[in-house]
């Protein structure tokens, strides 16, 4: 079975004088989680936006390897299923045309829409502007496997789910982690399965 692989080395970033990563480095592969914990603006964020290519650090390296093939920064974007509690969708669009609208962004047949909303348990035809909280963090998963991703960011990943709610993203990220792998950030110790390695930034960051 092809091996997916995600090492970052060294990465430093900051915000004007703010020094929000340093030096911060970690590994994972196909079937594991690598736990990002810390307090509050220790960089947990930073450090998914910087893997998922939405910020470039000032330093350090990332590299992604998909069946022994080295991803560039732009393939390494397309590998990448993200979800985080700033994400928005189109609130104007439904449920079902904003995956509908991605899945031809990303090439995807149309029909994977439909049954990724079926699978969380979405109304169809509800506007995104509509939707509780818990709604939209079930959408926000729906739209981060839309592409069936190698790898999973996770940003607070049960945030605003009620006990169903978190029991289903428990489910899919035990599907997705079958093939692929996943970096979790939380303020606390979550129980996880196939944790591999914990990173605590409060001990690398300043």
């Amino acid at each position: 079975m092809p091996t997916t692989h995600l090492r970052f080395a060294e990465l430093r970033r900051g915000f004007g004088r703010l020094r929000v990563l340093a030096a911060v480095s970690g590994a994972v592969k196909s079937g594991e989680v690598l736990l990002v914990t810390g307090r509050n603006g220790s960089g947990k964020s930073t450090l998914l936006r910087c893997l998922a290519g939405l910020l470039a650090p000032e330093s350090g390296r990332i590299e992604l390897e998909d069946g022994g093939r080295s991803l560039d920064a732009a393939a390494r974007r397309r590998a990448v299923g993200y979800v985080a509690p700033d994400l928005a969708l189109y609130e104007e669009l439904t449920c079902e045309e904003n995956l509908l609208f991605f899945a031809r962004v990303r090439r995807q047949p149309p029909e994977r829409g439909p049954e990724l909303l079926d699978r969380v348990g979405l109304p169809p035809g509800r506007l995104y502007g509509a939707l509780s909280s818990g709604m939209r963090q079930r959408l926000r998963w729906a739209w981060a496997l839309l592409h069936r991703p190698a790898v999973l960011l996770l940003d607070e990943p049960f945030q605003n789910l009620d006990a169903p709610g978190e029991a289903l993203a428990r489910d899919l990220l035990a599907e997705h982690l079958r093939d692929g792998l996943a970096v979790v950030a939380s303020p606390a110790d979550l129980e996880l399965p196939r944790v591999a390695t914990r990173l605590h930034l409060d001990d690398l960051t300043g």
